[in-house]
């Protein structure tokens, strides 16, 4: 029996300028600070870059082809901020206008309606090295200015704008942790960076209802992900312990949107490290996204943590900081784990998304990112990725029962169309519905490419 979606269901897929694009000084474009990481010792697995990655640049007419093949209506891409303007501020780049005026045009000549995430943490070096980028307040108005650029050039095509994707990624892994580009430690930077985000998307929003929604009639906001989060125990301390990871991930930046400031408890566990908004900014702040961008791949189950004793702490099992939000994650030993070491649990999909239903007061949402790393491997010229079709099953079958608890849930889209260069893991994990051989750029659809076609043509699993 086919678990069937809505008449207008949105089905797409996903991906990010600098993961697959390369090309990385060609045609005018700045370096931007995954370039620059990159090139430190140690800094990204095998010592790979993304200097080349999947070479979409220059075979993105393939790439549209290969989309259209299994039937992609919708896909989410990333503009890089330094192919744009190489500086970050100040001269535009033509040929950079060009190549994602022609990438656009591409995909609408195929069927393809294109939703553009304007930054995908890849700020250009110069701003980083010139301004302190995130750090300065400034950087809301050089955004906002990168931003009117996109709109003033791309806005009469591209109706589904959204400002930052996963700005808990640029702060916590960025600048908290240090595994990301700039690749900072600080207990204190990634609030300052976080509040700097969220600055520059509401001044970006306002230029855009301002100056241009009216005329181009398209919907604008900002892109946020969470991992669910269950109780370790019945006992109201694990209890409270995962509404509290809850709101020190999501509520960060969704609270200051849809409510209009940050979860009390991250202002009593913060203290003064956790900037404050002036009226001017809540008033751009607030009620600056027309629709509620998801991005979802895992669960833990969260215990409140004793500060007295030490624990071990997994960089990449999507923490915070530990001192601040005072929990502990674990996982069911049940629980299957992907190729990144995430727990595959699909329910925790449908809890989230009554989560974010029930606190922002029942908003449209969009999946805009969901996937798994497998290992894959090419065998007589085909990838059986079997894995990765049972988890997207698992993830979109839950996404269609909370559809029927009443989530206002409007759309879907797999990360990643195409294998890609994976921040500090390198070309080490596999996220793509097409196999790319990184020597000979060759791509091969995998199984789960066909089996989506089918999804997308039934409008169900």
């Amino acid at each position: 029996m086919i678990k069937e979606f809505p008449e207008d269901f949105i089905w797409g897929t996903s991906a990010s300028s600098y993961q697959i694009e390369g090309a990385h000084l060609k045609d005018g474009r700045g370096p931007c600070i995954w370039d620059t990481f990159s090139q430190i010792p140690g800094k990204i697995e095998n010592g790979d870059t993304g200097n080349i990655a999947a070479d979409h640049y220059h075979r993105y007419k393939e790439d549209v082809a290969m989309l259209a093949k299994i039937g992609i209506k919708h896909y989410n891409l990333s503009v890089s901020w330094s192919r744009v303007q190489p500086l970050g501020r100040g001269e535009i780049n033509p040929k950079g206008i060009q190549f994602y005026s022609d990438l656009i045009d591409e995909l609408i000549k195929n069927d393809i309606t294109p939703w553009i995430h304007l930054y995908h943490w890849d700020i250009p070096t110069a701003l980083q090295l010139e301004t302190d980028g995130f750090l300065n307040p400034d950087i809301a108005d050089y955004f906002a200015d990168y931003a009117e650029i996109c709109f003033k050039n791309f806005g009469d095509r591209v109706k589904h704008w959204s400002t930052f994707n996963e700005p808990w990624v640029n702060s916590i892994l960025c600048y908290g942790k240090g595994v990301m580009a700039p690749g900072r430690t600080s207990n204190t930077e990634p609030y300052i960076v976080g509040h700097n985000i969220l600055r520059a998307h509401g001044k970006a929003v306002d230029v855009y209802r301002r100056k241009y929604q009216k005329k181009q009639k398209g919907v604008i906001g900002i892109i946020n992900n969470c991992d669910w989060r269950e109780p370790f125990s019945d006992s109201q301390e694990d209890k409270d312990a995962a509404q509290r990871a809850l709101e020190f991930f999501l509520g960060w930046f969704a609270d200051p949107i849809f409510l209009g400031d940050y979860p009390e408890i991250m202002k009593k566990n913060i203290g003064d490290r956790l900037p404050k908004f002036t009226e001017e900014d809540i008033k751009l702040i607030k009620g600056s996204s027309d629709f509620f961008g998801l991005n979802h791949y895992s669960t833990s189950l969260a215990e409140n943590a004793d500060l007295t004793k030490e624990y071990e702490i997994n960089v990449y099992d999507n923490g915070g900081l530990f001192k601040d939000e005072r929990v502990v994650l674990h996982a069911d030993p049940s629980w299957k784990k992907t190729e990144m070491g995430w727990n595959v649990v699909p329910w925790g999909l449908r809890k989230l998304l009554n989560w974010v239903d029930k606190r922002y007061n029942h908003p449209e949402i969009f999946v805009t990112e969901n996937g798994i790393a497998t290992p894959d491997k090419v065998v007589n010229g085909a990838v059986d990725d079997q894995e990765r079709i049972d988890y997207l099953n698992g993830y979109i079958s839950e996404a269609h029962n909370a559809i029927q608890d009443g989530v206002d849930l409007k759309g879907y889209f797999v990360w990643s169309f195409i294998d890609n260069f994976e921040w500090a893991l390198g070309y080490s994990k596999r996220f793509g519905l097409h196999y790319v051989d990184f020597k000979t750029g060759e791509r091969i659809p995998k199984k789960s490419a066909h089996w989506l076609k089918k999804v997308m043509q039934n409008n169900g699993v």
